[in-house]
């Protein structure tokens, strides 16, 4: 299921801030050379991450699924001078692309790109964090949830990715185990007392967290 139609999203993607030359490239050469290419965030989802991002003006951000650093990119538009971005994939095959792309960009020296299993990276992570973008394996985004919360400041966001699953969320009769793992986290989420959840059917549905 099209969560916006082909034709609304090139019209929502026009009126945009336009992409720049260097997320340009990762998006074509991703679609172009990289396996399940769906997986990168894209124009319009891209620029929201980045808009977020440079209205909380992170001083650390952690995003949890790097894939080819589209949303990795974004994200760091908004990092303040001293910031640092912190971003985690398992992905060993990548990450002579990836390290290129970064260091192209204008934040090479900000970005720390590590390549580990984020369950065993996330356990010995001690910083304070503005802003999560959760963007990984499904199956595991409740436990990254709470491996994170705790290092994240009141007033920090916390982004979920794909939490609509193409719509197969609204299926509760006929749900496979990773869409009821989904409806599952959401669940969890909107429960959660001490944050305030917005979910926004952007891409794939993308959980916008605010911890109290």
């Amino acid at each position: 299921m099209d969560i916006i139609s082909a034709t609304l999203q090139s019209y929502l993607e026009k009126l945009s801030t336009p992409e720049s030359a260097l997320l340009q490239k990762i998006n074509r050469e991703t679609h172009l050379q990289v396996l399940m290419p769906r997986m990168l965030s894209g124009h319009y989802q891209g620029m929201a991450l980045s808009l977020l991002s440079k209205l909380l003006k992170p001083q650390c951000i952690l995003e949890i699924g790097t894939f080819t650093g589209y949303a990795t990119l974004c994200l760091a538009e908004g990092l303040t001078a001293d910031g640092e971005l912190h971003t985690v994939d398992c992905n060993l095959e990548l990450e002579d692309r990836v390290r290129g792309y970064f260091n192209e960009s204008d934040w090479a020296k900000q970005i720390f790109y590590h390549l580990a299993k984020a369950d065993e990276f996330l356990s010995g992570w001690t910083k304070p964090i503005d802003l999560v973008f959760i963007d990984a394996d499904k199956k595991n985004n409740a436990l990254y949830y709470d491996l994170i919360f705790d290092f994240v400041k009141p007033g920090g966001i916390i982004l979920i990715d794909n939490v609509l699953w193409s719509g197969k969320v609204l299926n509760q009769d006929k749900l496979d185990k990773d869409t009821s793992g989904i409806v599952a986290l959401n669940e969890k989420i909107a429960a959660d007392n001490r944050v305030e959840p917005l979910l926004l059917p952007i891409r794939d549905g993308l959980w916008v967290i605010r911890k109290k």
